[in-house]
């Protein structure tokens, strides 16, 4: 892939953006309804946009609100609507705009006391805690971001009554009805002053941040990581979990050094991503450069993107791990370590994780689940304890507690960070040294992510291909074992293809928001064979699509 020449390095004035700019074309863009990128769309992590492209505005904001508001009373859900919002510019004014449609609905809404940041689990832990043993007035949530996304975007998504990300049949209907009220120019919906929203009987102020740390400890043994006495650091990249860390070590006693404790929606103190823009991923190596910069003072240090759903881990022995090493080394080590768990507990991995983690798992014994992209499918087994573990090759992942309880539906990246520091403190090891170990065990994984031009016409057959499309019996030498268009786990639609064999396998399918395809693929021999499935793939993919087009390393 092609490199930007500031990736990695301080992210220079000019590319910082105009705030005054962006929050006032927020309140006076006006979206054009009859251009498909101006609507209301849910994509696997919400409605995500910016008011520069006409996409993340008052408008859409107000309309999203009001259709939330209509499937509420749709499904009688009663119970109080819990409200978080991430550091990034939009947030602020996109949860002032979703109050004011809230307290005209009559909707009791719990925001974080004195205008806080909230983190995505900690909205997803707040509902389930609530909803835990009742039969009635069940909560549900909003959360405002567009997770580690440049800053002059924004994203706005919904939790239903489990807890996770609401499962396409209900975006779908929140979508249209929003799209619905927005082409009518938003006359149905239902709308307060924001001062007269903001004092409202229905709106409520409270502390998310207590609840969610004292309940740390019955889902990570933070007992054993303040014996320990670990050397740990955090850097939040200025987003909401930033005011959690103190709060942490306060509690349990811990030293974690909170490395960079700045919030600034330009997000001036990033270095720059692999492409040239401000991204706060906390998977990207670029953007992390300075806590790798940092990784011989700590133990274990780590980050999490803006919403805290992600995590990053840095260790002496690995530098920033790659999200799929880091998944496998937790699955085994929790399935070592979690005694109380149900023993036919499921493990969840997304189609395109890593096959490490199929090993790991086999060995112990234990049940895969392995579902399509998104991690709403995990919800179901994390909600009812049938699966232990949900991870995602983004860096993504929630486990259970230690009785073998939900604990969030949604991703949680603190626990990820906290169960590094954990799995260092009881065995001695840094992750890093745990995944070098699997590869001496299983083998080396070779693993890469590819995109290809697509037109929209190209995805949506992609999207549909069935198994018989696909002629090929051989695939980088090797017989093929498997064609899918299912995941084994769930059988739900993977919205593309997967193909395979003894030592390797690809999947291929369309992004949801950009006119390109993906392949994921990985081997277990070496580079060279890594390339093989990697041409063969867009080969095949070609063939069944009738078309060709070349392939753009990301």
């Amino acid at each position: 892939m092609t490199i930007s020449p500031l990736a990695g390095k301080p992210a220079p004035k000019e590319m910082l953006i105009d705030l005054a700019r962006l929050e006032r074309e927020y309140f006076e863009c006006r979206p054009n309804i009859d251009d498909p990128e101006q609507r209301v769309a849910f994509g696997t992590s919400g409605h995500r946009g910016s008011p520069f492209r006409g996409s993340f505005t008052r408008s859409h904001i107000l309309a999203i609100t009001q259709a939330i508001c209509d499937y509420r009373c749709i499904k009688g859900t009663g119970g109080p609507l819990y409200m978080g919002k991430d550091t990034h510019a939009l947030s602020r004014p996109a949860q002032c705009t979703a109050l004011e449609v809230l307290a005209a609905n009559e909707v009791q809404t719990v925001i974080q006391q004195a205008d806080g940041v909230t983190p995505t689990p900690v909205i997803s832990h707040a509902i389930l805690v609530h909803n835990r043993s009742r039969t009635e007035h069940f909560a549900d949530g909003i959360v405002i971001t567009p997770s580690h996304n440049p800053p002059e975007d924004g994203g706005f998504k919904y939790n239903p009554t489990h807890g996770g990300p609401a499962d396409t049949d209900v975006t779908q209907w929140v979508e249209n009805r929003a799209n619905e009220l927005l082409r009518s120019g938003n006359t149905g919906v239902k709308r307060l002053g924001f001062e007269a929203a903001l004092s409202a009987d229905t709106t409520h102020q409270d502390d998310f941040v207590a609840p969610y740390v004292k309940d740390l400890r019955n889902v990570v043994d933070m007992e054993a990581i303040r014996a320990a006495d670990l050397k740990l650091a955090v850097d939040p990249l200025g987003g909401a979990a930033v005011h959690y860390w103190e709060p942490i070590n306060t509690v349990y006693k811990l030293d974690i050094a909170v490395v960079n404790p700045k919030v600034d929606p330009t997000f001036s103190f990033m270095t720059v991503d692999h492409d040239g823009k401000i991204r706060m991923d906390c998977s990207s190596l670029y953007a992390m450069a300075r806590l790798v910069g940092l990784k011989d003072r700590y133990r274990v240090a780590f980050a999490n993107d803006p919403d805290s759903d992600r995590h990053g881990i840095v260790t002496p022995s690995a530098g920033l791990m790659n999200p799929n090493h880091y998944l496998a080394v937790a699955i085994g080590y929790l399935l070592a370590h979690r005694p109380h768990w149900p023993s036919q507990a499921a493990i969840g991995k997304t189609l395109v994780s890593s096959s490490m983690i199929d090993r790991v798992v086999h060995k112990l014994g234990r049940r895969l689940l392995e579902v399509p992209v998104g991690f709403k499918w995990f919800v179901p087994g994390l909600f009812d304890g049938s699966c232990g573990f949900g991870g995602e090759e983004s860096a993504g992942a929630s486990f259970l507690r230690y009785d073998g309880s939900v604990w969030t539906t949604d991703k949680d990246g603190p626990i990820m960070d906290l169960l590094a520091a954990e799995i260092t403190a009881r065995t001695g090891k840094d992750p890093g040294e745990h995944y070098h170990a699997l590869t001496a065990e299983f083998g080396t994984a070779y693993y890469t992510r590819i995109d290809a031009a697509a037109t929209p016409q190209q995805k949506s057959r992609l999207e549909k291909l069935s198994p018989e499309a696909v002629k090929e019996s051989e695939l980088a030498g090797e017989p093929i074992t498997a064609k899918l268009t299912r995941a084994p786990g769930n059988n739900a639609p993977i919205g593309g293809l997967k193909i395979t064999t003894a030592s390797g396998w690809f999947a291929a399918r369309p992004s949801g928001t950009e006119n390109i395809y993906k392949i994921y693929a990985e081997s277990f021999k070496d580079e060279a064979h890594l390339d093989s499935i990697v041409g063969e793939a867009q080969a095949m993919v070609d063939n069944a699509l009738g078309r060709s087009t070349p392939l753009h390393g990301i």
